[in-house]
């Protein structure tokens, strides 16, 4: 990925060392909402000979070609429904089309399977295969991974909004080709775009936050979740400080309640039949512990234990240090900002960083 070259240049450090800490930060907020770790996480650049080998088929069976410069783009002509899950005109599907090569394509809706590597670019980017050192396409990547792991049709396929096109119709289009199927996944959901008091969550607009910055202002793993559970995928999430905090107030009412003993019968989550509609299931007390929340015990949730709180600093410690290698610096002083209001001062030293209480 281009961004990926990018910030692995500005930052002095290699692509592997890049993603290997992206990719634990990732996991750390992933079991901070609890969420489960996923049976299977496969990587692309683990199956860059699966890719390679998928782009060879469909060349061979005209679906794709080469333009000797080291680029091979799929020809969407050879996809008779192109652009069926997307419903998009064949004007919009032009426009909306990714421009990721300077040269002239047989359609402007064709995409790139292969791109050379670029001068400018560090040598370890790129890879060898039969049409010169480079890497795959974006789409590519997932259909030679899903074909390896799931077979050539499966029965979900998930994603964001933004992702049905080009990202979701590309796939459908190549692993269709290539793997000479009717269609690829037999549903597919989309999920909304987050929002932040209802314009969307950016950067550039200075509304954009992470999991540790919500720790950070003292929200809980188990808060974000039930904030996020409330809103059904499919719609926009609005996801505000007054949500957030609203869901930490119902999570405080109801461990209460736990504490003192009560039962609120049996789960009934019959709302998940109904396109996974988890803020009706979450009307039911009941059904928060299968939902994954209410998992602690009453006097952990309210005073937090030693350790849990040992965790916590320590992952925002390291997500501190990831923006500091990144030269994202607003976002590192933010985060000791936001330890030294809870009486956690950060000492920086030859060895590290350490921490005490005041």
């Amino acid at each position: 990925d281009d961004k990926i070259i990018e910030r692995a240049t500005d930052s002095g450090e290699t692509i592997a060392d890049l993603t290997a800490r992206t990719l634990a930060a990732y996991h750390e907020d992933m079991a901070t909402i609890g969420c489960l770790p996923p049976t299977l996480e496969p990587k692309a650049t683990a199956h860059i000979p699966h890719m390679i080998v998928m782009i060879q088929r469909l060349i061979d069976q005209g679906q794709a070609y080469t333009d000797g410069k080291g680029s091979v783009l799929f020809r969407t002509q050879a996809m008779a429904n192109y652009g069926a899950l997307s419903r998009l005109s064949q004007a919009d599907l032009i426009a909306g089309a990714r421009i990721e090569v300077s040269h002239a394509k047989e359609d402007p809706r064709d995409f790139v399977l292969w791109k050379p590597k670029k001068p400018s670019e560090p040598d370890h980017s790129a890879f060898d295969s039969p049409w010169g050192r480079g890497r795959p396409g974006w789409h590519i990547e997932c259909s030679a991974m899903a074909l390896e792991h799931l077979g050539a049709t499966f029965d979900i396929h998930m994603g964001g909004l933004d992702l049905r096109f080009p990202h979701h119709e590309n796939e459908i289009a190549q692993s269709c080709c290539a793997n000479g199927t009717d269609f690829m996944a037999r549903y597919w959901v989309h999920n909304g775009f987050v929002t932040v008091e209802g314009e969307k969550m950016s950067k550039s607009l200075g509304n954009f936050f992470t999991v540790p910055d919500l720790l950070a202002k003292g929200y809980k793993g188990e808060a974000i979740r039930l904030a996020l559970l409330e809103t059904h995928y499919r719609a926009p999430l609005d996801l505000t400080e007054a949500k957030l905090q609203a869901a930490q107030n119902r999570l405080d009412g109801l461990y209460r309640e736990k504490a003192a003993g009560k039962a609120w019968g049996a789960a009934d989550l019959r709302g998940l039949y109904d396109d996974l509609h988890t803020s009706q299931a979450l009307k039911n007390p009941a059904n928060f512990a299968p939902l994954g929340l209410l998992q602690q015990q009453p006097e952990v949730w309210f005073k937090g234990s030693a350790s849990n709180d040992d965790a916590r600093i320590g992952a925002l410690i390291a997500q501190r240090a990831a923006a500091k290698a990144a030269k994202d610096f607003p976002r590192a002083d933010a985060i000791r900002d936001a330890l030294a209001s809870q009486g956690i001062v950060l000492e920086d030293g030859p060895s590290g960083t350490t921490w005490r209480r005041l």
